[in-house]
């Protein structure tokens, strides 16, 4: 039965991850013309338009957040020489300070400078940013797990199509053999009576009954398969339609994850939760500087209220960022960091404007390609907007 299994099994490759980012609009099994299929239809592609438009208004506020802090590079880098100098004069004796105490923490440190300045730069978002990182990474398995689920389940059921569409086939070709046979027989009986005078009217009974029994059979299972057919091709298409919904999500969480990894400097949440719990530790024990600190926060004033005044839009930031403000080359890694950052952001803001553009496009076409409906589309389409 080995050559019979290979010549009606047909495998087909289970879809990999690499296909998630791509959406699939399939209209197989959807009738446009049944109300319930074109609206689920429909709404599905609206869900995802407005899915889109809500992360796309959710990462244009950090995207406007890192444009400033890259104006702000700019405007650091025009100042005339004079005021130039006198804001290198108060960052370099903040960075100063900051070098003497650092000397007197090596003795006992725990925790590199790097590091530590690292985390200082966003203390008041790590605590936020770990639990942003933890949720996406428990996020992201769920997704996984139910991308991969759903990718077996099209699976199964793409198979089992395979299955009943080898199944027709062979029930036509089972209702030709049995009805060319009978044919046949009829053709023999009847030879059998008129040419040699035999008696063969309970044969022909049989014969006809059998047959008509056979291609009863044969044709009850065909219908049969046929239905479980249809029904098999809807629940693909609603697999398809979920899975695009996932896959969106999929996406945006990705690369929701890439940025915050790259934001934070990490690669996981357990990671940078220990960074921060020896960061606490750390500054703890640097509370005895009181005097250095004092020094620290009287130059950190004094560099703020000279960056407001000259149209610096987040004076506070640069407090950290002393040696960018003293170093040309410490200045370009920060706007690498910050260009990275926003190429990040605005390469998820377009993937989800080609995510609502597709999904309009295919409304529009289905508008189209069903004029009779185009009023009640847009209609859907307007309580949506709203």
């Amino acid at each position: 039965m080995a050559w019979w299994n290979r010549l009606f099994k047909k495998k087909e490759p289970i879809q990999q991850e690499e296909d998630w980012e791509q959406l699939v609009y399939t209209r197989n099994g959807v009738n446009f013309d049944e109300e319930d299929q074109r609206k689920r239809y429909i709404v599905n592609c609206l869900e995802q338009i407005a899915e889109a438009s809500k992360e796309i208004d959710l990462l244009t506020g950090e995207y406007t957040l890192v444009t400033s802090y890259l104006t702000d590079t700019d405007e650091i880098e025009a100042l005339p020489a004079e005021q130039r100098e006198e804001v290198n004069r108060v960052a370099g004796k903040l960075a100063g300070l900051e070098q003497e105490r650092s000397r007197y923490r090596e003795k006992k440190n725990r925790m590199r400078d790097a590091d530590f300045y690292a985390i200082r730069k966003r203390e008041n978002e790590i605590e936020e940013g770990i639990q942003k990182i933890r949720d996406g990474e428990k996020y992201g398995n769920l997704i996984r797990q139910d991308l991969h689920r759903l990718d077996g389940e099209r699976h199964a059921y793409e198979y089992r199509r395979n299955e009943l569409e080898n199944l027709m086939n062979n029930q036509r070709g089972m209702a030709v053999i049995f009805l060319t046979a009978l044919i046949v027989c009829v053709i023999m009986l009847v030879i059998l009576q008129y040419v040699f005078e035999m008696d063969v009217y309970v044969g022909l009974f049989l014969a006809v009954g059998a047959g008509a029994v056979a291609i009863s059979y044969v044709c009850i299972r065909y219908m049969d398969a046929g239905r479980e057919l249809q029904r098999v091709e809807k629940t693909i298409n609603k697999i398809i339609q979920l899975q695009n919904k996932v896959k969106i999500r999929y996406v945006n969480n990705c690369q929701l994850m890439e940025y915050l990894y790259l934001k934070y400097n990490t690669d996981s949440a357990a990671k940078l939760e220990k960074q921060w719990k020896m960061y606490q530790d750390e500054k703890e024990e640097r509370k005895q500087f009181a005097e250095a600190e004092a020094k620290i926060e009287y130059y950190q004033k004094q560099l703020v209220q000279q960056l407001a005044g000259y149209r610096v839009q987040m004076p506070e930031r640069w407090i950290s960022q002393t040696a960018a403000l003293l170093d040309k080359r410490e200045m370009v890694e920060i706007r690498h960091e910050l260009i990275q950052r926003r190429q990040v952001l605005r390469k998820q803001m377009d993937y989800n404007q080609e995510v609502a553009e597709s999904a309009r496009n295919e409304v529009k076409d289905i508008a189209a390609t069903y004029p009779k409906y185009a009023q009640e589309i847009l209609a859907m389409v307007e309580r949506y907007d709203r």
